[in-house]
């Protein structure tokens, strides 16, 4: 279950979570209804089998908010929809208004629902009581701000704004590259994104690349800037950080793992225990160096 990406808020650090378990049986998922296109709710971070909605370790909250949701193309709307005006307008020998194309539209959809197939999803989410963040596993901004309105669902208030950098990540990552210092134990990977300053500018991406390098070092005195940086921290996890905040490809490097598969497991929930708490031990290690170097603002 480690993340692969990671888009990140911030919530109050006092904020108190012990009824949450008690909160979150009332905002369960649900199967979606026969007329709706969608649902979300928490369920198990251990996945079926298990009524657990949360898990925690030590000041790290494990949950997972599922969906459900119904597949229908709005192309398949929009055929069935012209077949039907063309039968009308056959019928009555002039095209339907815009009120009778809506009634008919409706009256497809309400049609059509019940059938369509039914898609389950599942996203992961860290909350680091100790540092105020709810880590999603996404790249996406809008499925981050999904979780945090379930979160707030739940537990009537839950005030999480995304991540913001007092300093502008560009010019930080550009620096790195640059040579400027860098946070103890954070080292360069081998991959970067450079766009020129302009809008609309040329776009280069390295990958599998000494970043140090001639070739990089031209494109910096051009005038461009880096967008997004592969980093490693300690030897135990490597990420691409973009100028958007949003952690991708993370990785977790045998110098994490090593940990482990030193530990023994008794069945796959003891498995994922201890997954859960080494992911949540080395990402609050990853944020706690980004917080200091791009100056990430506190809520509190």
């Amino acid at each position: 279950m480690f993340f692969r990406n990671a888009t990140t808020f911030r919530f109050p650090t006092t904020l108190d979570f012990s009824q949450l378990d008690e909160l979150l049986p009332e905002a369960a998922l649900r199967s979606v209804g026969p007329l709706e296109l969608a649902t979300r709710g928490f369920v198990s971070p251990f996945g079926l089998g298990s009524d657990a909605l949360s898990h925690r370790v030590g000041n790290a909250i494990w949950l997972t908010v599922g969906g459900e949701d119904r597949l229908l193309p709005g192309s398949v709307v929009n055929t069935e929809l012209q077949k039907k005006l063309q039968e009308l307008e056959a019928k009555e020998g002039r095209k339907p208004g815009g009120k009778t194309r809506r009634r008919i539209k409706e009256d497809l959809m309400h049609e059509l629902l019940p059938k369509a197939f039914v898609k389950a999803t599942r996203t992961d989410v860290m909350l680091d009581l100790d540092l105020g963040l709810m880590v999603v596993n996404t790249s996406s901004r809008k499925t981050a701000e999904t979780v945090a309105s379930e979160i707030r669902r739940a537990m009537g208030s839950f005030p999480a704004i995304p991540l913001n950098a007092e300093v502008a990540p560009r010019s930080v990552l550009t620096g790195w590259i640059a040579g400027e210092p860098m946070p103890k134990g954070l080292a360069l990977g081998d991959a970067c994104e450079l766009r020129d300053a302009m809008e609309g500018g040329a776009i280069v991406r390295c990958q599998n690349l000494e970043l140090q390098s001639d070739e990089v070092e031209t494109h910096l005195q051009s005038g461009k800037q880096v967008t997004r940086l592969a980093l490693v921290l300690d030897d135990a996890v490597s990420f691409s950080l973009g100028e958007d905040l949003a952690l991708r490809k993370i990785k977790f490097l045998d110098g994490a793992v090593d940990k482990l598969e030193n530990t023994e497991h008794d069945d796959l929930r003891a498995e994922l225990d201890a997954r859960f708490a080494l992911m949540a031990g080395e990402l609050r290690r990853v944020y706690t160096v980004l917080i200091k170097a791009l100056k990430l603002s506190k809520v509190d």
